[in-house]
């Protein structure tokens, strides 16, 4: 039964967990957002009640 034999399943197992964690996380951590989040105010607007035409 050659799907008992761990040497090529060893090997594919090692090499994708090697990519995972050597390769993948410098490519993940370089992503930059477009949109720098701004600062809100801290001011309140005063908000205007809405007139319903049907009161």
């Amino acid at each position: 039964m050659p799907q008992l034999d761990p040497a090529p399943w060893f090997a594919i197992f090692f090499f994708s967990w090697t990519v995972f964690l050597i390769v993948l996380p410098p490519k993940v951590l370089s992503h930059t957002f477009p949109n720098e989040p701004a600062a809100q105010s801290t001011k309140t607007s005063k908000i205007t009640p809405w007139n319903w035409p049907w009161y």
